[in-house]
């Protein structure tokens, strides 16, 4: 049994109705109008490109089948008519903003095979851009091709934000693609997004800069807006940023930065409403996919969580955390479900960070992570409410064990639910839970969670944050939690303790 998740004039995107994550139970073929498409499918998540608009068809898989119809196009607009030359070696700028520029509602615009080394792009409400198989836009080297973005301006008195970095307004070069205020766009395509950071000045000097770097993609206060099938690639820093966007859809796509690029996380919605981020695979240079509602004066200035949020049958591999929440989320995170995914290779699985000073409207709240499957994961479960990040996060403030006065800069932190998980060759230890000590962590629940470690496995950091020592194949620490639940946890080959408790307050074991 399977379920339609999207369909563009071109393409169409499925996903299997099981419990597997990730990887389908068996190979399995997909029959377009009694036709094999290409190989046997291993995902669960399957997508069908080339199709013709406004057009009927049946799609099979087993015993199972399913109608759907195309969308319509007012026009199409391929942008080779217009002069670009696709030779990864002129600029071809020109045609393809002429082209989104000229596309009339509801309309297409098609990048055919080929290299368009292009300068920024900015895409606009009600249409579609197709990246078709072999189709590359390469984004142009230089730095000076990236204009500066202002940080905010003011329109009638009320504040705009324009650009941020790391959850606050800043100057940041315009990021390769991007969209502000604007809606129903679909990116759609088995081509490539290349941000070509990797033969530019972009990763030599990371830090220190004025002007922040630009994302890969930047979608400003956007809704009803689709990715489907494009790759991703070689981002001068994040690679998808979504920030005060609604009702988003992620679907089938490949992000991948080599791991030694710096900042290169794979998806990071911040303030965002309705996100599905489903199908996708990761594999980065920093955090997956990270969930953020800004720094201190974001959250306390706009109030706007993230919220709504649903990751499902997604990969994530090779990056410093998979699933990760904050650092930045002093607007709060709330209703957040991760299920049927596949973890390898990370540093960290499931990871919450936080720490004082995030203010009083950093919640977490509602967050369930279910069903999923971690591989050579160094520290599958983290908690995190010391966090040393930003130019004070190294001071006393941060670090202390003290008890402080809960006020205004105090975060919170619910409930978290970590069911059905499978965890194999870890190296560091099964999970790190760290409250704060004048605000302890609600509850945490896990319930069918086993964890085994690597016989070889080496000592490693389990969080970053002030005096914490390295652990090695160690089981559960948990400090200032009100309430603990843990239902059927399982170890293999954990040295000491298995369950570390400090601080906590029901504790129900079972």
């Amino acid at each position: 049994m399977f379920k339609k998740l999207f369909v563009s004039g071109t393409s169409a995107c499925f996903e299997l109705v099981n419990k597997n994550p990730y990887y389908s139970p068996k190979p399995y073929t997909v029959y377009l109008n009694g036709v094999k498409t290409g190989e046997e499918r291993v995902t669960n998540v399957f997508s069908l490109f080339n199709l013709t608009p406004q057009t009927q068809y049946t799609v099979k898989v087993g015993k199972s089948s399913l109608k759907f119809t195309t969308c319509a196009d007012s026009a199409v607009i391929d942008v080779k008519s217009l002069g670009a030359k696709a030779d990864g070696k002129s600029d071809d700028t020109y045609f393809v903003q002429m082209a989104i520029d000229s596309c009339p509602a509801g309309g297409r615009v098609v990048l055919t095979e080929g290299e368009y080394l292009v300068r920024p792009i900015v895409l606009k409400s009600d249409i579609t851009f197709e990246l078709q198989k072999g189709a590359t836009l390469l984004g142009d080297v230089r730095e000076e091709s990236y204009p500066y973005i202002p940080a905010s301006t003011y329109k009638g008195g009320k504040e705009e934000i324009f650009a941020s970095w790391e959850g606050e307004p800043f100057d940041c070069h315009q990021s390769f693609v991007s969209a502000y205020g604007a809606k129903n766009i679909k990116v759609v395509g088995e081509g490539t997004i290349n941000g070509n950071a990797d033969n530019s000045t972009w990763w030599a000097t990371p830090k220190g800069r004025k002007v922040a770097r630009p994302r890969l993609v930047f979608l400003n206060r956007c809704k009803n807006v689709v990715f489907h099938g494009v790759a991703c690639c070689n981002s001068a820093s994040w690679n998808l940023h979504p920030f005060f966007s609604k009702n988003l859809k992620f679907y089938d796509l490949k992000i991948q930065n080599p791991y030694t690029g710096p900042n290169t996380d794979g998806l990071d919605p911040e303030s965002c409403d309705k996100v599905d981020i489903v199908g996708c695979k990761f594999s980065v240079g920093d955090d997956c996919c990270a969930i953020k509602s800004g720094k201190l004066y974001m959250g306390k200035t706009y109030k706007t969580p993230a919220s709504n949020h649903t990751l499902r049958n997604n990969l994530f591999e090779n990056g410093h955390g998979a699933i990760v929440l904050g650092s930045e989320m002093s607007g709060g995170v709330r209703n957040l479900s991760v299920s049927q995914c596949v973890f390898k290779h990370t540093d960290r699985g499931l990871r919450i960070k936080t720490r004082r000073g995030r203010g009083k409207d950093g919640i977490i709240d509602g967050v369930v992570f279910e069903n999923i499957k971690m591989e050579n994961v160094i520290t599958p479960l983290v908690i995190n409410m010391y966090y040393f990040c930003d130019p004070d996060g190294h001071t006393e403030y941060v670090w202390s064990r003290e008890k402080k006065p809960v006020d205004d800069g105090t975060p919170y932190l619910g409930k978290f639910v970590f069911k059905d998980i499978e965890c194999v060759d870890c190296e560091c230890m099964a999970g790190y839970f760290d409250g704060l000590v004048e605000q302890p962590i609600k509850e945490i629940r896990i319930e069918n969670v086993s964890f085994s470690f690597k016989a070889d496995a080496k000592p490693f950091l389990p969080a970053m944050l002030e005096n914490v020592r390295e652990y090695c194949k160690e089981g559960l620490y948990v400090d200032n939690v009100e309430n603990l639940v843990l239902k059927n946890v399982a170890f293999e080959g954990v040295r000491g303790e298995k369950i570390i408790k400090k601080n906590c307050g029901s504790v129900v074991e079972e």
